[in-house]
């Protein structure tokens, strides 16, 4: 099964050039013009009302302009976060600031690409985004401990059969402590797993998320049962 990305971009030439470049890559394209078409096609069974393509869900990637009428591409990532679509996002953009490519980053894009790029490069970010999602097309499994369930498909938890409400950071570094049970993680290589190389801030955000996710997972966030602390090295899953 070929790996659907959806392409958000308003300049025609520009669009159709990178729904072909990425075609004769082996991907499955759907592309659209601007942000409320995007929105509306990543919607489960969504439909983009312009530009090319076969609509279905769900997408393995958003190739995403920022620059597009109407609702802007910074406007796009904050609404699928805000509810919980946690899609890999790769921006495209010709602002080229470390400003505008942190914020980028900040409101829920995971790589920043700026324009104008080679096609070779815009097709390896692409497979590294998915690579690092697990979205290649393949079916992707239920991670399960104890009365944990993480559905990666559907980029949803349950405790006890009842959702779990996790921001995209929550969720991220719970997927990838279920996907490495029992393996200790320093906050060093959270960071660069789930926050990526380039970030900037303080370590204590992991603690300071891992927290969050205690009181959200555990029956006693005090004395977790899950997310074990392993003094002098970080954390472990289990």
């Amino acid at each position: 099964m070929r790996a659907r990305l959806l392409v958000v971009e308003d300049d025609e030439t520009i669009r159709e050039t990178l729904q072909e470049a990425l075609e004769l890559e082996g991907f499955s394209v759907t592309a659209c013009a601007n942000g409320r078409d995007a929105l509306n096609a990543l919607q489960p069974g969504g439909k983009p009302q312009s530009g090319r393509g076969e609509p279905a869900a769900p997408y393995a990637l958003v190739v995403l302009d920022l620059m597009l009428p109407g609702l802007g591409g910074l406007d796009v990532c904050r609404a699928l976060r805000a509810a919980s679509n946690f899609t890999p996002i790769l921006v495209v953009s010709a602002r080229d600031s470390e400003t505008d490519r942190v914020l980028g980053l900040e409101v829920g894009a995971d790589d920043y690409l700026v324009k104008p790029f080679g096609m070779r490069e815009l097709v390896a970010r692409c497979r590294a985004l998915l690579r690092r999602s697990g979205s290649q097309g393949t079916v992707e499994k239920v991670l399960e401990h104890a009365n944990l369930k993480l559905y990666q498909d559907e980029c949803r938890v349950t405790r006890d059969g009842l959702p779990v409400n996790l921001s995209p950071k929550e969720y991220r570094l719970l997927e990838l402590f279920m996907q490495h049970p029992r393996r200790v993680w320093s906050r060093d290589k959270l960071l660069e797993h789930v926050w990526g190389v380039d970030y900037f801030g303080d370590s204590k955000t992991v603690d300071v998320h891992i927290r969050w996710l205690r009181e959200k997972l555990e029956e006693e966030p005090s004395s977790p049962q899950h997310l074990v602390t392993v003094r002098g090295f970080g954390y472990r899953f289990g």
